[in-house]
């Protein structure tokens, strides 16, 4: 059989993510706030980008003299003015730069003259004004290095430090430390008890019995009521089934209360102090306003630099200025990543008024009057309004805030599932249930507190189909307790 060479032609689809789409979607899904720090970034290693410090170009801010003296005078000839613009081009000055000295390295080109008068104060030096808040590791690892033990143990102890989570509590088993340095039991053991000798009290441990267990021994409460409660009967105190636990201990119930009262005062996350999260600042991207009876979208572009091409390399491409082929290569490529991004920025600004509007026009109701009116809306409607795909109205709202007269409002806010009306009307939006939720409970009787049941019979006669499960989720989402935990009689 002989084998035979031939050409076909066959078409197909591909999906290619292009430089210029990738960026788009990179930009979409930033806050405000990244996408500054990110045009930053572009305007110190981009050469070509430059801030346009004035507002968007406006043809009455030219320079009218000027112009008028440009122009040609009456009695000349069109060929004439062409004439002199043409030699106004060839003797443009820019053609005079030295570019290659322009992009020379100029580190360590800056050399002090004389040492700074200041005036006899001083100063801290800049390394000394850094400060970073020191974590819980940081925090154990201080006291590590400042304590006493071998290095064995202090190196078990690192590896100890190493696994522990936010709250503080030991997340690795003693077989798994013991495989992390060829460690013994012993020396495991060792390095697990000096871990937990250190503050916070109760870090290290591996459940919160143990953790409370600790605290209450550095109280001077070891071997109390108050142990025996934590070790055995945590059940029993987290249903606050506190008669029970009278008979057991053999305690009236005032003693009890002493007892309660010392558990409640111990902190069941000793590891949380010390991982405090640095602030998150708020940005609004899109402003509300109301206007007679419209409501008007207005982007925020406060702070928000506005690019130019430099007309300074864009005359060097157009002219074939630059010298030698890897300059012009450069300049071109930068020039391309320029246009990119501001292509990029300005499609992003234009996705996100579309996405505004379209979100102001379901939730119309909720603007006029309150949460109570707020609709079941999900990504799908958004998108089949404005043209889009599903994927990219959820990078739009994603870290994206509204502000409105409601108040300051993350875009994803508006997005929830629905409930079904018994009367067959419009669904309800489950942030407008949990509310409901919320308010029912805030009206009971504290002595006869509502079951979810019994909720749910509330619900369901204002016209709502919803189930007693679902009514007990979003109680524990609005962190309400149940029924039992909420009767104000009992102790």
């Amino acid at each position: 059989m002989a084998l035979e060479q031939k050409l076909s032609v066959r078409m197909s689809q591909r999906l290619i993510m292009t430089p210029s789409l990738q960026q788009a979607i990179k930009l979409l899904q930033m806050s405000k706030l990244e996408l500054v720090d990110e045009i930053q970034q572009e305007l110190t290693e981009n050469p070509v980008l430059e801030e346009s410090l004035e507002e968007a170009a406006a043809p009455a801010e030219r320079p009218e003299p000027e112009a008028a003296a440009e122009a040609p005078e009456a009695g000349e000839t069109r060929e004439a003015a062409e004439t002199a613009e043409a030699d106004a081009e060839r003797s443009d000055p820019f053609d005079d730069i030295d570019y290659e000295s322009y992009f020379q390295d100029v580190e360590g080109s800056f050399v002090p003259r004389g040492p700074v008068d200041t005036g006899g104060e001083e100063f801290p030096s800049f390394e000394s004004t850094l400060a970073k808040t020191p974590n819980l590791a940081d925090h154990l690892t201080w006291q590590l290095d400042m304590s006493s033990a071998d290095e064995r143990t202090k190196e078990t102890g690192r590896a100890v430090i190493g696994n522990l989570n936010a709250d503080g509590y030991l997340r690795a088993s003693l077989d798994e430390l013991k495989d992390m340095g060829e460690f013994t039991s012993d020396e495991v053991r060792r390095g697990v008890e000096l871990v937990q000798s250190f503050d916070p009290a109760g870090v290290a441990s591996r459940d919160l019995v143990e953790c409370l267990s600790i605290q209450l021994k550095r109280l001077g409460e070891e071997g109390t009521a108050a142990e025996t409660i934590v070790r055995f009967h945590m059940d029993k105190l987290q249903n606050r089934r506190f008669k029970e636990l009278a008979e057991i201990l053999a305690l009236d119930m005032e003693d009890l209360m002493a007892e309660v009262e010392i558990i409640r005062g111990l902190d069941p996350r000793p590891g949380q102090k010390y991982n405090v999260e640095s602030s998150r600042y708020v940005v609004p991207d899109v402003y509300v306003v109301k206007i007679d009876d419209e409501y008007q979208i207005v982007l925020n572009e406060e702070g928000l630099p506005r690019l130019r091409i430099s007309p300074v390399y864009r005359r060097m491409v157009e002219r074939g200025s630059a010298t030698g082929t890897e300059a012009k290569d450069y300049v071109r490529n930068k020039l391309r990543s320029a246009f990119r991004l501001i292509k990029s920025i300005e499609e992003r600004q234009r996705t996100i008024y579309k996405v505004a509007v379209s979100i102001v026009k379901h939730q119309r109701e909720f603007l006029d009057y309150g949460i109570e009116r707020l609709r079941p809306l999900v990504l799908k409607d958004v998108a089949d309004d404005i043209g889009m795909h599903e994927s990219t109205v959820s990078r739009v709202v994603n870290n994206k805030y509204m502000h409105t007269h409601r108040g300051l409002y993350e875009m994803r806010f508006f997005f929830h599932s629905g409930i079904a009306s018994i009367h067959g009307g419009d669904n309800v939006s489950s942030l407008t249930v949990k509310e409901r939720i919320r308010k029912i409970i805030q009206a009971e009787d504290e002595r006869q507190p509502l079951s979810d049941a019994a909720i749910v019979k509330v619900l369901v006669g204002e016209g709502l189909q919803i189930a007693r499960r679902t009514v007990a989720k979003y109680r524990e989402e609005l962190k309400i307790p149940s029924s039992s935990s909420r009767r104000s009689g009992h102790p």
